[in-house]
């Protein structure tokens, strides 16, 4: 729908530029076959109706990590929602700055299809909290995708979820992925049921590919 709300400006400035003599209503029938089939393109992306929760630290995430999968995401018609602890904002690494738009105690796992963990230096904050732990036992239960990337497939192997699974992540966690009974792989991504995993921020973009390949 972004792209509607650009193009509708944009034919408004051409109007408004237009010489006298070319109506702001022939600047709109030029271009509306075009408006029409980006709207309907719009629409039918849209009806995949798809909903993927993203967790965040409050302090320290990644940047990339949410922002890359957010953007794949978004752009087919994903609708990402941003929780976080104790915050209403949330700082990246490298500087972003991101609404979070309700508290991870508030989230309803059945209303959503994918349950995602940030990295970043910040997510050790739920390395040890029961709450993530049990949040992604409940999304994995429920087949849901369950999601971590960087450091924080720490928090699904904490939680007991990755014994016997193949999992990535960063190199930092990889003693601690194999002593709750993972099976590290290092690669940049890897899926083993409805559990996905990637190796940090030069993979964002690729693990938000597989998120929306599986949801």
């Amino acid at each position: 729908m972004k792209k509607i709300v650009i193009i509708l400006v944009l034919l408004l400035l051409v109007s408004c530029s237009s010489p006298v003599e070319e109506t702001a209503e022939e600047v709109v029938e030029d271009n509306i076959d075009e408006v029409v089939e980006i709207i309907e393109s719009n629409v039918e992306v849209n009806e995949m109706g798809k909903k993927v929760v993203m967790i965040v630290a409050s302090d320290q995430f990644r940047d990339e990590e949410l922002l890359e999968p957010m953007d794949v995401l978004e752009n087919a018609g994903v609708e990402v929602v941003v929780a976080s602890k104790d915050t209403d904002m949330a700082t990246g690494m490298l500087g972003a700055i991101v609404s979070v738009n309700l508290d991870y105690s508030e989230i309803i796992v059945d209303d959503y299809d994918a349950l995602v963990f940030i990295g970043g230096t910040g997510a050790n904050m739920f390395f040890n909290d029961e709450k993530a732990w049990s949040l992604a036992n409940e999304a994995y239960s429920k087949n849901k995708l369950v999601g971590a990337i960087c450091i924080a497939p720490s928090i699904l192997a904490n939680a007991g979820l990755l014994e016997g699974k193949k999992a990535t992540s960063y190199p930092s966690e990889e003693s601690n992925l194999a002593n709750n009974g993972a099976q590290y792989t290092g690669e940049r991504v890897t899926v083993d049921e409805n559990i996905i995993t990637g190796s940090g921020p030069e993979a964002a973009r690729e693990f938000g590919e597989g998120i929306l390949r599986l949801i």
